[in-house]
């Protein structure tokens, strides 16, 4: 049976931070951060910027990050209740090998990088297909990535029709991993074509969220303009998109 291998791409993305609206008791809307990078790429200015954003809009903000976030914290995310969920996370392309003959196969898909080490004794039903290795560089110590049979069948619950924003690089390179979001019960998924810079996607992310809790934009125009604001990434060439369901 199949199982996935290394992800081998370095993703940049940006930090984001708690906050919380005034209005939040009366409207009960939620929001969370997933922040896998906090340690190693923070950016104050985007996090303040975003709290002040959301909160604004009248959301109660949930802040997940570093050891947090690992295998078991995506399993249970969405039965948690979140309207608008920010990965601030890794992501990269993930080659399937079958694990009886070492053989790469035709299956590509993105994966999502937790924080937490990779051990072939852990999750061993997840890992026979869910569960694979994602790495920043090669040769790097493998965490475990999150591909889209995990979010398929082992997330409990249903994400009711939340926004999910993937921050990370590739998420719509493949479009595999965001239809199991989507079947999932995501109402949209936004995320990058290719590679993206952490200053890029912290500026893009910025101006998004912007367009739809202030300006009360959609969320196929508030992309639409955002891209057209910030354009492509300069150095990676990825580009802000959506896909509904």
């Amino acid at each position: 049976m199949a199982g996935a291998v290394a992800v081998a791409a370095i993703v940049l993305a940006v930090v984001l931070a708690s906050g919380s609206g005034s209005d939040t008791a009366l409207t009960g809307k939620r929001a969370i951060i997933v922040d896998q990078l906090q340690a190693t790429q923070p950016n104050p200015d985007f996090r303040r910027d975003a709290s002040d954003t959301l909160s604004q809009a009248g959301y109660a903000v949930d802040y997940v990050s570093g050891n947090q976030v690992d295998v078991n914290f995506f399993r249970t995310l969405p039965e948690k209740n979140y309207e608008v969920v920010l990965l601030r996370v890794h992501a990269g392309i993930t080659t399937e090998v079958d694990k009886n003959t070492g053989v790469r196969t035709d299956r590509e898909y993105v994966s999502l990088f937790t924080n937490e080490k990779y051990d072939d004794h852990k999750y061993p039903d997840d890992q026979i297909k869910r569960l694979g290795k994602a790495t920043y560089i090669d040769g790097g110590d493998p965490l475990f990535g999150i591909g889209p049979d995990f979010v398929k069948e082992s997330m409990q619950g249903s994400f009711g029709g939340a926004l999910v924003v993937l921050m990370g690089c590739d998420g719509l390179r493949s479009q595999e991993t965001a239809q199991a979001f989507l079947d999932k019960g995501a109402s949209a998924f936004v995320s990058w074509t290719n590679q993206v810079s952490g200053p890029h996607t912290d500026e893009a992310t910025a101006k998004l969220l912007k367009h739809l809790y202030l300006d009360d934009e959609t969320v196929e125009k508030a992309v639409q303009q955002t891209a057209a604001e910030v354009g492509p990434d300069p150095a990676y060439a990825g580009e802000l998109r959506v896909i509904t369901s």
